[in-house]
């Protein structure tokens, strides 16, 4: 008995741990923009993320290899650092963090469109555009119901932005298929982040942090720079290898309702009544689009 519930022990606290950061970063993200500029945020964010990386890939004695397929593959995988984040940074201006989780967790079925509009690799049922349909419903409800909160159009575009950015890179790394470890993949992504957010200087020179920030930024910026950069990317690739996809996908649903929490609580982030309601109606349209996957999956053993 011990030997078959050690492994599940460790693969359920790695998969809550994996929750609790992605539920975490939209606040931390908040947070660590409060006192610096948010590009010198991404910019530190970075450098710090591939130095650690880099110290873990010789600890682990990976290979770093630059050959032009995983050079392909580093630069398909920072689409989804400096290109995705680039516009959650932003969007952190004008929206509060547990709408941008909750908008975040579209992700997945925005990657079920694509594949099946554009790419023809998936085929979408009517039960999962009906599932869509009600969750831009409940998220459209919630948007009117805070008209007086912090909410701008801006952000709200930005954030699907990234969200283009990060399911592109994920069919990309994936299309590219390179010969790479998690840590490979995601310390060569992390330096090419890295280099590419130089170009942003020239832009922000003059916004440069010049005295340290207050405990509450610092506390953002380094839960960004170590959990959400690194430790979640290592729990991620862990349990995409042993767990099926759409066992990993549930996260989409548990990770919003948790940092709506968190944003409400420690940053007094105001959610209505009716912003509820629609928040319920939004993650009853992603579980909507799930169920064909989780049917499959499980009850088809039972």
């Amino acid at each position: 008995m011990n030997s078959n519930s050690s492994p599940m022990l460790v693969t359920a606290s790695i998969y809550a741990l994996l929750v609790l950061i992605w539920a975490t970063t939209p606040l931390a993200i908040v947070w660590s923009v409060q006192e610096v500029h948010p590009m010198w945020v991404l910019i530190i964010r970075y450098f710090g993320a591939s130095i650690i990386a880099l110290f873990l890939l010789k600890l682990m004695r990976d290979p770093l290899p630059f050959d032009n397929t995983s050079m392909k593959s580093y630069l398909a995988g920072s689409l989804n650092l400096i290109g995705a984040q680039l516009f959650i940074y932003l969007a952190a201006n004008y929206l509060t963090s547990g709408l941008m989780a909750l908008i975040f967790g579209f992700s997945p079925l925005i990657a079920g469109l694509i594949g099946h509009v554009i790419l023809k690799t998936q085929k979408l049922i009517g039960l999962q555009w009906l599932g869509m349909a009600i969750a831009v419903s409940g998220l459209s409800f919630v948007f009117a119901d805070s008209a007086d909160s912090k909410i701008n159009p801006i952000g709200v575009v930005l954030m699907l932005i990234s969200m283009v950015s990060y399911i592109s890179s994920i069919f990309w790394v994936k299309q590219i298929n390179a010969p790479l470890s998690p840590m490979s993949q995601a310390t060569g992504s992390l330096i090419i982040s890295a280099l590419a957010s130089l170009c942003l200087l020239p832009f922000i020179w003059q916004h440069m942090p010049t005295q340290m920030p207050g405990m509450q930024s610092m506390i953002g910026f380094v839960f960004t720079m170590i959990m959400s950069s690194i430790v979640a990317m290592l729990c991620y690739f862990w349990l995409i290898r042993r767990l099926a996809a759409s066992t990993v996908s549930l996260s989409n649903v548990m990770t919003p309702i948790i940092a709506l929490v968190l944003g409400a609580t420690l940053n007094h982030e105001h959610i209505s009544p009716n912003a509820f309601i629609g928040i319920a109606v939004v993650m009853f349209g992603i579980v909507m689009y799930f169920w064909k996957e989780w049917r499959e999956q499980y009850f088809s053993k039972l």
